[in-house]
């Protein structure tokens, strides 16, 4: 029996399979779509279809440059094990060089970019067979900048957070010093102007109440509030941190001192958000060894 493309792509849909696999598998069984279920499960690797409710929040983050344009992604597994592998680390490099190579701006895009396993969707998918764990592509962001600026890349952790950041004008040491202190100090937003307004509405309610309820009349509630407020600042905006290797500097006034500006900051730290797993190592192995 012909094996068509219609039927190859029906059983990638179902098994989780590569294209190549699907073929072999179709070809073995004479298109018998359950056998070639079957022959796939029996060769292991069908296993990604048990793993697509499986929690993946562990991974790396990493970052791209060339030239002008950078990308900064995180692709994530199920186990902070499987972030270690080469072939989960080469996978990666292969997501993130492809983007920078293209205009994907979107992960639908990105993940229908030709690369050597077919697309980027078909690589997560071969990778997943071959690992044997849930592996996700989360999110990506394409940054570009002028010739007066710079990027700051900066990894952490071996990848578990990775910060991006452009400086106009100072150096590259700079924005990379911009971005370790992104790392570390775990900024929300790069200037006060950039905190949503209901955000600071709600902070500013917080810190009243708070002057209110030791005994403030409400007039000086409200000025302890603007005091208060660029306290707030200095805790979650990056420009008006205290600078790391010297306090008595914002970073903004780091920066500004080397002749140059802040012009944007992307921090991803792996799993942030996410559920995390609550299964402990023993669990892991017998769901192997049951072939969960």
């Amino acid at each position: 029996m012909e094996v068509t493309a219609n039927m190859v792509k029906e059983l990638r849909e179902v098994s989780g399979a590569g294209m190549m696999d699907c073929k072999k598998a179709l070809s073995e069984t004479n298109g018998n779509m359950d056998e070639a279920i079957n022959y796939l499960r029996e060769k292991g690797i069908a296993k990604s279809v048990k793993k697509e409710s499986r929690i993946a929040a562990e991974g790396l983050a990493n970052i791209y440059v060339d030239g002008n344009k950078a990308v900064i992604l995180e692709v994530n597994s199920e186990t902070d094990f499987v972030s270690k592998n080469e072939e989960f680390r080469g996978m990666i490099d292969t997501i993130g060089n492809t983007i920078l190579k293209s205009d994907a701006k979107t992960l639908d895009a990105a993940n229908a970019l030709a690369c050597e396993d077919g697309t980027i969707k078909d690589l997560i998918i071969n990778k997943v067979a071959k690992i044997g764990e849930k592996l996700s592509f989360r999110r990506f962001e394409v940054v570009e900048k002028s010739d007066d600026e710079h990027f700051g890349a900066y990894i952490h952790l071996g990848g578990k957070i990775a910060v991006l950041t452009v400086v106009k004008g100072a150096s590259e040491d700079v924005a990379k010093d911009v971005a370790m202190q992104a790392a570390a100090m775990k900024p929300l937003y790069v200037f006060p102007s950039d905190v949503p307004g209901d955000v600071l509405d709600n902070e500013k309610a917080v810190l009243k109440e708070q002057a209110m309820n030791e005994g403030k009349p409400a007039d000086i509630a409200e000025k302890m509030v603007e005091g208060r407020i660029k306290k707030f600042y200095k805790e979650i905006c990056l420009a008006e941190q205290a600078f790391i290797k010297d306090s008595d500097l914002s970073v903004s006034q780091y920066v500004s001192n080397n002749h140059g500006e802040i012009k944007s900051m992307i921090r991803y730290e792996v799993g942030e958000g996410m559920e995390k797993r609550n299964d402990n190592f023993a669990e892991e192995v017998m769901s192997q060894v049951k072939g969960e």
